[in-house]
């Protein structure tokens, strides 16, 4: 397999762990539900999915001689948190673009939470009034030449990850990953569900499954609940990343149409911002096993897993894995949302 050829620089603790949610799989009276803690994941500032993604980018970032890394997203973005936490431990500098992506006007959403972390660890964080868009940002390019200007080398990070050659190895490892802890456990996960913005972590999901079901026959459904509110461009980004991703682990085959799942209905209108359904199923599963969300990413996957097991689209006899992407630290930017 290709994958293992790829450079790895380790940030995470080893395989973050996978725990059964006994009371929701109980609440809901259906499929068999578990979770897979990226938060849970990494030393690296509560760590979260894009830690993954990065420990394959940060050979690259040694190679290139760069001394700062430049990245983009939201005021309370969980990837912009990360990559300050990767600068820090690497010893670089760090220019972040915090744009407007969210109109949400809790008292604070611009200075505590993800935004609060990244300053702390040192990151030069500065806000932008731009609004959200998973493309390329002429505001981060400016913060690009804004560093060659003063002297620096800086390392292109877009947002997420995302459109970064190696953005989805992260997560392509993620199933190989996934496949060892099931033979530990005794359990086989038939269905993977996770939150969908940028696209990357669902992509190399993609990617990583189709590999492991040519090597072993075993076929799962992995199920991206939309979050972004511009369904046609994700499913694009994720289909593109995804075929980047199965090429280069030589996949050896076109993706099926069917291995590209993405879901509508509990995003909202605009990215962002929670919706009744988000703020139930962050409540429910608080209350039902302790499991802390967000309200703009895993508070919308869970609304989608809870509905589509209430509905049996995911079947009674389903063994679920939940990816929890480690967003809970915006829950400061959104107080509001729960008064």
């Amino acid at each position: 397999m290709k994958l293992a050829e790829f450079p790895r620089f380790p940030l995470t603790f080893g395989p973050s762990p996978v725990h059964p949610l006994e009371r929701l799989s109980a609440h809901l009276g259906g499929a068999q539900i578990w979770a897979k803690r990226e938060d849970c994941s990494s030393p690296l500032a509560f760590g979260g999915n894009k830690i993954r993604k990065l420990e394959y980018i940060v050979p690259d970032v040694l190679a290139s001689g760069a001394d700062t890394l430049v990245s983009i997203g939201g005021y309370q973005s969980n990837h912009t948190r990360q990559v300050a936490a990767v600068a820090a431990k690497l010893g670089l500098g760090c220019r972040l673009v915090q744009e407007k992506w969210v109109a949400w006007e809790d008292p604070g959403n611009d200075r505590v939470g993800n935004i609060l972390l990244s300053r702390l660890m040192g990151a030069d964080s500065r806000l932008d009034p731009h609004g959200f868009d998973i493309g390329i940002r002429d505001s981060w390019k400016d913060a690009l030449a804004e560093v060659e200007a003063a002297g620096g080398t800086p390392y292109p990070i877009p947002a997420g990850a995302s459109e970064h050659p190696l953005g989805g190895l992260g997560f392509a490892n993620w199933a190989f990953e996934v496949a060892e802890q099931e033979k530990s456990l005794g359990v086989l996960f038939d269905t993977i569900v996770v939150c969908t913005v940028t696209g990357s972590t669902h992509a190399g999901m993609i990617a990583g499954f189709a590999a492991l079901e040519d090597l072993t026959g075993v076929q799962r459904r992995v199920i991206g609940i939309d979050a972004s509110a511009t369904l046609e461009q994700t499913r694009d980004q994720v289909t593109r990343i995804a075929r980047h991703t199965a090429d280069l682990i030589e996949l050896g085959r076109e993706l099926r149409d069917d291995e590209v799942t993405l879901l509508e209905g509990w995003a909202g209108d605009v990215y962002g911002i929670p919706v009744d359904s988000t703020v139930a199923a962050i409540r429910l599963a608080a209350r039902m096993d302790a499991l802390i969300l967000d309200p703009v990413y895993e508070g919308k996957s869970m609304a989608g897993l809870v509905d589509l097991v209430a509905a049996r689209d995911i079947p009674a006899d389903s063994t679920v894995l939940f990816a929890h992407l480690g967003g809970q630290l915006a829950l400061n930017a959104y107080s509001a949302a729960f008064d």
